[in-house]
């Protein structure tokens, strides 16, 4: 007889596919860190890419902008293919093609070639991307193991951006600004060849392909996405600019049309009409956007005016990571006790802190004194948000839809990122002055927090729960309302 006892109520033993799913999860992290990484990996390496390539001031925004424009703009499309061919099949085609690109960029000679590899990078980060929440959700064995695959997905997404830094920092430091592309290449083989064995197909749903569908909502979102990027440059009222969300906006209402007769549509319009899960995607938007000014701003000012190095200025950015992946471990715990919009208010507040702190920046600080700080607020309120927000917006979605919803709330982090740049540098440009960069920092840092501030009240009032009618409330046991309370 064995003498092992257990507590009621807990499991005596993993599932019997616990070990393949923990590994097919990991695997499929792996590839998400990847895609992420490459957003940041080689800002700290522009430099040195200009100097080698001569590239010029003007045209080196393309090494990053033409990775987020292919990324961005094809991300719907991308999570419908999924949803059609298979999901496994297209992460593993998508992932194929970003490895090859990212050895075409690391082989690059001349500017043209970089930026073409790097938009193909973008093309297959948006066929592998949106397949990725979705296969984290079918190979996780359980309910318990998912939220964890969510809080550790929220973890990498967040996280992987200051990770590139260091990464990127390293690289360039003690080899080539090459190796952060190269870098790419051992590891997307590796998840390639492994993920079918770990990894299980979804079942492909059946039904026409929407063209006009996929064709509006690609070159709508590639719309948006290009006159955000431009916006820095040629400003929110130029032709350019205006032209861009003109036909963005008019392409997207032929998308809207289109969904909502189509029998197959690309993007599911029950998606978009439920209040929460559209409240959870302006949440997103606005806390990317955030979080984009430190990206932008404060590896500069690090930089320029704290002397540090790429190598260093990477590291500036641990507390960033390193609150991040601290709340990892403890957000699946405090979502059944507190609750998606609760953990939402508390962490948006917080965000709020972080950067109203960071708006009092100045040429005489040091790193501990003003950014070490609220750096560190600002990784642990985003470790804090990621999660929920994903389960918000993937809650109640039909699995055959997964990739669809995934591709939906991927496009709202790159459209929150092309805001975010868009409009924090617009304002850090109005209060610049010629050879100083403390100038126009506060009111961007500012417009940071307003970003966030407009996330709190959001997640504050759109997504309260719905009314119960009075009846049923006074038909309702108070420890059941109570209990129901702290859930939402």
């Amino acid at each position: 007889m064995s003498s092992t006892t257990s507590s009621p109520g807990l499991p005596t033993e993993l599932p019997a596919n616990a070990g393949r799913a923990a590994t097919g999860v990991a695997i499929v992290l792996v590839a998400q860190l990847m895609l992420v990484l490459d957003a940041t990996v080689v800002n700290v390496a522009l430099p040195r890419i200009d100097t080698d390539l001569g590239f010029g001031p003007a045209s080196l925004s393309w090494v990053l902008n033409s990775y987020t424009l292919a990324f961005g703009g094809l991300l719907l499309l991308g999570g419908r293919l999924g949803d059609v061919r298979g999901r496994l099949r297209l992460f593993e085609i998508g992932l194929a093609l970003f490895t090859v690109s990212s050895l075409l960029g690391g082989l690059a000679q001349t500017p043209g070639q970089l930026v073409a590899a790097r938009a193909l990078q973008g093309v297959g980060a948006a066929m592998a991307a949106p397949s990725v929440l979705a296969l984290l959700t079918t190979s996780a064995p359980d309910e318990a193991a998912r939220n964890r695959a969510f809080a550790l997905f929220g973890a990498v997404s967040s996280g992987g951006a200051s990770i590139g830094l260091i990464l990127g920092g390293l690289l360039t430091d003690v080899g080539s600004w090459r190796w952060t592309l190269f870098i790419n290449v051992p590891l997307g083989i590796a998840v390639v060849l492994l993920a079918r064995r770990f990894v299980d197909e979804t079942p492909r749903r059946t039904g026409r392909f929407d063209l006009v569908g996929a064709a509006t909502a690609t070159v709508g979102a590639v719309s948006l996405v290009w006159a955000l990027i431009g916006t820095p440059e040629h400003g929110w009222t130029s032709a350019r600019t205006l032209g861009g969300f003109a036909l963005g906006l008019a392409l997207l209402a032929v998308l809207a049309r289109t969904e909502a007769r189509h029998p197959h549509p690309l993007v599911q319009p029950h998606l978009v009409r439920n209040r929460r899960r559209v409240g959870a995607l302006a949440v997103m938007a606005l806390v990317i956007g955030a979080n984009l000014s430190m990206f932008f701003l404060v590896v500069q000012y690090v930089q320029r005016v704290l002397g540090f190095g790429p190598l260093a200025s990477g590291f500036a950015f641990l507390p960033f990571s390193l609150g991040i992946f601290a709340m990892s471990r403890v957000t699946p715990w405090l979502i059944g006790r507190l609750g998606p919009r609760t953990m939402l208010m508390i962490g948006t507040a917080a965000l709020v802190v972080g950067y109203a702190w960071l708006s009092s920046i100045g040429t005489t600080d040091t790193y501990l004194g003003a950014v070490f700080g609220p750096m560190l607020i600002a990784g642990l309120a985003t470790g804090f948000v990621f999660m929920p927000i994903t389960a918000t917006v993937l809650g109640g979605v039909e699995p055959e839809h997964a990739g669809s919803a995934s591709g939906l709330l991927q496009t709202t982090q790159q459209l929150g990122s092309a805001i975010g740049v868009a409009v924090i540098v617009s304002v850090y440009a109005a209060g610049a002055v010629p050879g100083a960069f403390v100038p126009g920092l506060q009111a961007a840092f500012l417009t940071s927090a307003t970003f966030a501030a407009l996330a709190l009240v959001v997640s504050t009032v759109v997504l309260r729960p719905a009314r119960r009618p009075v009846e049923a409330l006074e038909a309702t046991d108070p420890a059941e309302s109570l209990a129901m309370a702290d859930a939402a």
